[in-house]
């Protein structure tokens, strides 16, 4: 079979470029994502514009559903909507199988309008409304109880009900990592969480299914879920021993740390966040390990999110201007900003050209569009000389970008999805000005002719 021909590409490179991470200071170009070329993805749906490959969101699940299962086979995961709400995207995880896990009466009407019974969600947040846990309790959701006001709420709905709610108790802990996430749910060490076990039981109108905890987000130490494990199901165990009650299942919530670098970290993310492997690892040694679960087997719930879609979404962005500072850094300003790309507060994200550049590099900062001077996409980082109309790729970032996105100042981008065909849809229309004031009203007296 005849090879197809590729043209070779030279980019410049010099001895000692090599840093103490093995990487190259030379910045590599990418001009296409997913063999689509970036110039026909921008021609076609504007700039900036986010595209998901749904290649990589399928991989990355089935490869952490076979790892946790090989580790602890009765294990499943649930989507969490909060991560990215985009129905496209959603679906992707339900067609492989993942259930919902929602925080908010939104996100619950969310999952709803994607087809998913009321039976296969997850009802967290600490700030669920009367009605919400009204539809949750009448459609059969496991509802997690994060205070006092809301067990006691939820035992009133049932009564009048007359149902039988299924819930679990979040629980708060002491596993090795700070700052303690102990806002939400009931504390472990102090014994709040036994008491409030004590205090639902007593009603009976509540059927405890479950026990969750959710240590924190962006977890770089593994060896937490086995803590997290440990003392969930220590608890387990005892609730089986005074009220001879056994929950159907743990879970251990979300957390896992994709491959950004957080701005704090100096080692790079792709070697400083764990593998699936190790926090399958840690959280199996636990289950392992445990009495409870050798009598009963209960499941082992994920709710994980950014380690399953980060690395799949892409920012294509544009360059609109360019300037020297005062510093002697190079100032380059793109058409997205933190209105749009939010988790650049966050991660030292990795921004790519789209072409080769020759020359010399120099200290770059990536500025928005937007009048604020914390619109800052990249800090100083050395890099080629851009120009007016060069596009760059900003990655990984598929979490929480499209749900925490805002419309300030700027309409929001399109969103596009790069399925396993190759072919492309947009799951998510640019924005104009309808979208923006369609529910404003204007009392006639400020109408002006």
């Amino acid at each position: 079979m005849k090879k197809v021909y590729t043209a070779p590409n030279i980019e410049r490179n010099s001895a000692g470029s090599i840093n103490k991470f093995a990487h190259k200071s030379v910045v590599s170009h990418q001009d296409n994502i997913e063999g689509i070329p970036v110039r026909v993805l921008t021609e076609s749906y504007g700039s900036p514009l986010f595209v998901f490959s749904e290649t990589v969101m399928r991989k990355r699940y089935r490869k952490l559903v076979d790892t946790i299962k090989m580790h602890y086979p009765n294990s499943e995961v649930s989507w969490s909507y909060k991560t990215n709400y985009l129905s496209a995207l959603c679906n992707i995880y339900h067609q492989e199988g993942a259930r919902a896990e929602v925080v908010s009466g939104m996100e619950y009407e969310m999952a709803r309008r994607n087809g998913i019974d009321g039976k296969e969600i997850i009802f967290n947040g600490p700030g669920k409304r009367r009605h919400e846990l009204v539809r949750a309790i009448q459609d059969g959701a496991r509802v997690h109880i994060d205070h006092m006001d809301e067990l006691y709420l939820i035992e009133k709905i049932s009564e009048e009900l007359d149902i039988i709610a299924n819930v679990a108790i979040r629980v708060n802990m002491d596993t090795g990592i700070y700052p303690l996430w102990t806002r939400f749910g009931f504390n472990y060490e102090n014994g709040e969480a036994f008491r409030a076990i004590q205090r639902l039981l007593l009603g009976r109108r509540m059927k405890l299914v479950g026990l969750h905890t959710h240590i924190g987000t962006f977890i770089l130490d593994a060896n937490a879920y086995y803590w997290a494990a440990q003392k969930l199901l220590t608890l387990a165990e005892r609730v089986e021993t005074d009220f001879s009650i056994v929950v159907d299942y743990i879970d251990l919530g979300g957390g896992f740390a994709s491959q950004n670098t957080l701005h704090s970290q100096y080692t790079p993310g792709e070697f400083s966040s764990p593998s699936y492997d190790q926090y399958a690892v840690a959280i199996g040694n636990a289950f392992n390990e445990s009495a409870f679960v050798r009598a009963h087997n209960p499941r082992l719930i994920l709710e994980t999110g950014r380690v399953l879609i980060d690395e799949a979404g892409y920012l294509i962005s544009t360059v609109i201007a360019k300037k020297n500072m005062p510093t002697g850094e190079r100032a380059v300003i793109l058409d997205a900003g933190v209105n749009t790309n939010i988790t650049a507060w966050w991660y030292k994200q990795k921004i790519t050209p789209t072409r080769a550049f020759p020359g010399t590099y120099q200290n770059t900062i990536f500025y928005g569009p937007l009048c604020m001077n914390i619109d800052i996409i990249r800090p100083a980082v050395p890099f080629p000389d851009l120009h007016q109309g060069d596009m760059v790729i900003v990655s990984p970032v598929g979490a929480y970008n499209v749900t925490q996105w805002m419309q300030f100042i700027e309409y929001r981008p399109a969103v596009a999805l790069i399925s396993e065909t190759g072919k492309v849809d947009v799951i998510r229309e640019k924005e104009d000005l309808t979208d923006v004031c369609h529910r404003e009203y204007l009392p006639e007296h400020l109408k002006r002719l």
